[in-house]
Parts: structure tokens; sequence; C-alpha cells
């Protein structure tokens, strides 16, 4: 069997894995949601946190639940990782320095993991497993919480009251997030992946000196790691790390687990708004831009320009022969087009073009299917960019979902859009002309520049994946960043609140026949084109200097 066979053979697989749980996943989400039922642990917790799970929340009480239960746990991380020095558990590791404890809590808590450091030669069992891993579990229930709000806006009618924070972090959390990493977590150690609190053990000699392995819960954290679209490897490497994904099966599994959630959203979406053909064009705009990116990068991996690649079969370098050119696509593809940022390849090391794409799914928004949670609130403000795009073509007041898109709705909806590439292009451009950022390049030129870019755009979109090459352990780029992760999370969520709180004190509006069909196709067509245009349209000239130039040139 040919590599490409093989690598379509697996995208096939992958794809009837998710098929198959996207209706009773996506139902079950919803039923969890919606239920007024709470389980003794969970009233075990909210009567710890003093919290009134049945008391509901107007937009800005939600966003203060928000802002404060993240405040908070930035606050512990980064003790944690301060004391790590005289914590039991450590491995003999020592605290970790200000500026990069202060990144690491930013990027845990915002659910994006950029990691600075190497965590096997870092962070001791306390921090991974207190710390990390814990983050991993509550930042995506956080985002969930936030998506399951705005469709609230959207389901409900003369009231601004969407639920209560406290219950939606606590259920998505006990409900969802730990019985399915929990499973995943066994499929894991079934096959190969470390479960342990084990020392520092010498392996052996490695050029002239001794190389050191040590354990770890890794295979939990690797599940929610997946699961959670988090990202964050117990080992440098990552996903490339036999310790964390050992073998073809396992690597499948990994992309799997990264978008099942987000995927089966959109029919947590339909489910609760009344109208599952609703969510099915949400999952097809989705879809459609999941599947063309990953068959756009496969080609650009498998193309055989020069004897070296036409020997290999394709673009090898930077990519475990585990996996192989094919397997290592669909997961560059899935993990930035998610907020997910693990790895189990360099994407440095990909071609020019292929290394673009790797950091163009991440400037759509990470919407495709996106994070958990931020994927779908995320989707939902371009649809109402989209209808009321179609609105001005067609000289109609836009309607989503028997929601008027107003004045007040569509400027929440455009500052949300106009939040991350503010971002990514201003720290971008203040690491270029300052004199001392671009020492941290380890190539010049295009790609030295790309490094950089993506650096940025990984960041401020909460993905956390590295173009490698590039230094970030630097008191600029741990600071940077770690704005850059803080304001990437919590700026666009102010304005996807008040948007749900706007949406949810309307009352509706009649269907007519001048109603926008936002179930058929037609709109999915305009909704994809909407995406592409206005990413392309913001990030081209910093595209062109960088995985353009380098892949046009090569």
């Amino acid at each position: 069997m040919g590599p490409v066979l093989a690598g379509f053979l697996q995208l096939l697989a992958l794809i009837g894995a998710l098929a198959l749980a996207y209706i009773p996943l996506g139902n079950y989400m919803a039923k969890v949601y919606s239920s007024d039922k709470h389980w003794r642990v969970e009233k075990w917790i909210y009567k710890g946190i003093g919290a009134n799970p049945d008391a509901e929340m107007r937009w800005s009480a939600y966003l203060r639940g928000v802002l404060a239960f993240s405040a908070v746990s930035v606050l512990f991380l980064y003790l944690l990782q301060r004391l790590q020095g005289i914590l039991p558990g450590s491995m003999g590791f020592s605290s970790v320095n200000p500026a990069q404890a202060f990144n690491t809590a930013a990027s845990f808590v915002t659910n994006t993991n950029w990691q600075s450091y190497y965590g096997e030669q870092t962070m001791g069992h306390v921090v991974q497993t207190v710390g990390l891993a814990v983050q991993n579990f509550v930042s995506a229930a956080v985002g969930i919480a936030v998506a399951v709000a705005l469709v609230r806006g959207f389901a409900r009618s003369r009231t601004g009251e969407l639920g209560n924070f406290w219950s939606d972090l606590v259920r998505g959390t006990i409900r969802i997030l730990v019985p399915g990493a929990a499973i995943a977590a066994i499929v894991l150690v079934a096959c190969g992946a470390i479960q342990n609190f084990s020392g520092i053990h010498e392996v052996g000699q490695f050029m002239g000196g001794h190389q050191q392995w040590n354990g770890g819960a890794v295979a939990s954290q690797e599940a929610i790691k997946e699961f959670g679209t988090n990202g964050g490897g117990y080992f440098n490497a990552n996903s490339a790390h036999p310790f964390e994904n050992p073998g073809p099966f396992t690597n499948l599994f990994e992309i799997f687990l990264l978008l099942v959630i987000p995927f089966a959203l959109t029919r947590t979406f339909g489910v609760m708004v009344g109208s599952v053909k609703q969510g099915y064009a949400i999952l097809a705009t989705m879809a459609t831009i999941w599947l063309g990116f990953t068959v756009l990068m496969m080609w650009t991996e498998f193309a055989h320009h020069g004897p070296a690649l036409q020997l290999a079969g394709g673009a090898m370098e930077g990519k475990e022969t585990r996996f192989g050119v094919g397997s290592s696509s669909i997961f560059a593809v899935s993990t930035t087009l998610t907020s997910t940022g693990a790895v189990d390849s360099f994407h440095s090391s990909f071609t020019g073009l292929g290394g673009g794409i790797t950091m163009l799914g991440m400037m759509l928004g990470e919407i495709a299917p996106g994070g958990t949670g931020s994927g779908l609130y995320g989707m939902l403000i371009m649809a109402v960019i989209a209808v009321f795009i179609a609105g001005l073509m067609v000289g109609r007041t836009p309607e989503y979902l028997g929601k008027k898109i107003g004045s007040r709705e569509i400027k929440l909806a455009a500052c949300y859009i106009l939040i991350t590439p503010a971002l990514v292009l201003i720290f971008t451009a203040a690491s270029m002309a300052l004199p001392t950022p671009p020492h941290s390049m380890l190539n010049s030129g295009a790609h030295g520049f790309s490094e950089v870019l993506y650096a940025f755009t990984s960041a401020s979109n909460n993905n956390g994946s590295a173009f490698a090459g590039l230094n970030a352990n630097t008191d600029w780029f741990n600071t940077m960043t770690g704005l850059a992760m803080i304001l990437g999370r919590f700026l666009p969520m102010v304005f996807v609140l008040a948007l749900a709180g706007s949406l949810a004190e309307q009352k509706p509006v009649p269907v007519t026949a001048g109603t926008l069909r936002t179930e058929k196709p037609l709109f999915t067509g305009l909704l994809v084109g909407a995406i592409l245009i206005i990413t392309g349209l913001t990030y081209f000239p910093a595209l062109a200097l960088g995985p353009l130039a380098e892949g046009l040139a090569s």
C-alpha cells in the first residue's frame, strides 16, 4: 500500500468514527446543559464554593463568573510553579522563574497550552497533575460554558438570562470531560502510553553522555490534552514522543479525540435551538473547511519536488516514521483548526506552503471545528456576519434563528473578529521592529519571520503549537505571548456574552417568504466564503512576507 492511499484511508476511518459519535455525543451534551437536576457530587462542589446553581445570570454576571474563576486559576497556577522547589514530588526541579511561570499560568488557564519550557526537565509531578492537568479540564469547560450561553441567547426570548456559569462549568467538567478523558486514558494505557509517578531514570549512553527519562501520569494528561483541545504535552516532543503517542492507532485516536467535541457541539446547538438542520448547516461549514485544508495539506506534503522527497515518498523532514506524511498532515490540520496545539510532527519542517496552511488554519479563528466551545461560538459569530452581508445584498434587515441582527449585534460581532488579528499583527510588528526579539529566530528571511508570526498567531488564537526554531523562553516572548493569550481568550468572550444577552432580550421574529434560509446549502457556501475572504483580506500581507514568499521561492 502506498503512503498516499494509506493517508486517505486513515482520513476515511477518522470521518467514519466522528460520524458515529456525532449524534449520541451531541444529544448527550444538549441534555447535560438543559437538565434541571444536579448530581450529588455536583451539589458538594456548589456547597464548597458557595454557589447557587439554580440562580439565572444575565450576561454581565456570567462574564464576571468567567473572569473571576480564570483570574483565581492564573494566580493559583503561578504560585504553584513558583513554589515548586519546596513542594513534594518536584523530582528535584527548582521553582519556575517569574516570566515563564506567568506565561505557563496564562497558557493553561486560557486553553492555549503554549509551552516555552521542556516538560520533562521543568515540571514535577505535583505541578503537572495538580496544576496543569486540572486546568486542562476546567479551561475546556469554560469554553463550552460560554458557547452554551450564546446558544441560549439564540434559543431564549424576552429575557436577559443566560443560565448559571458555575452550573455550566461543573456539569461540563463532571459529566462530559472527566468520563470521556477516563475512557480515553484507559485506551491509551492499553496501547502503550505510560501512567506512573516514577522518578528520573538513566537509560544508557547517548552521544558521550547519559540519557535520562522520567515517568509521569502521561496517559491521563494526554487524554484530556486532546479531548479538551488543550495541547500541552508532558514531554517536549509532545505527541511525537512514544510515551505520549505509542503508534499509528493512538495517533489516529488522538486526532479523533481533539475533533469529536467541537464537531458534536454543532448537534448540541441544533437540539438546543430546536432545529437540528441549523446544526447540520454549521457542521457542513466546519467540515468543508477542515476537509479542504486536509486535502490541500496532503497535496503539499506528498508533492515530490526533488530526489530526496521522491525517495522518501513525501516531505518526511520533521515527521515521525511511525506516522508518515498522511497521518502527520491530518494531525497538523486538525490541531491548528482546533485550539489544541498538540503536534506529532514539527510544523517548521513542513514545506513552505504546508507551514502556511497550519498558520492559516489558526488565522481563520480556529472555527473549523475549533476548540471546545470556542469553535462553536466563533462560527456563530461568523454566521451573524454572513447573515448581515446577505441582508445588505437584498436590502432587508438581517435575521438569524428568529433574531434581528441590528446595529448593536453587528458591532459586537465586528469587535469580536477584529480583536485577534489586531493582537497578532501588533505583537508581531513590535517583535520585528525592536532590536532584541529577532535574535530569538533560528532562521533568517521569510522562514524566520514565519517563526515570529506563527508564535503570536498561536498565542492570540489560544492554539499553543509552535513553529519550532524560535527561542520563546525569553522575558520578551514569555511576557508578550502571555498577554496575547489572556487578551485573545477573554476579550472575545466579553463580546460573545454581550451578544448573547442582547439576543436573549429580543422577541422572536416570524419567518416570512423573505427570510434567509440559514439551514440550506446556499447559506453554508456564503458562510465559507465570508470566512475565507475576511481572513484573506486581514492576513494576506503578513502571509505574503512569510510562508507564501518561502513557498513560491522553493
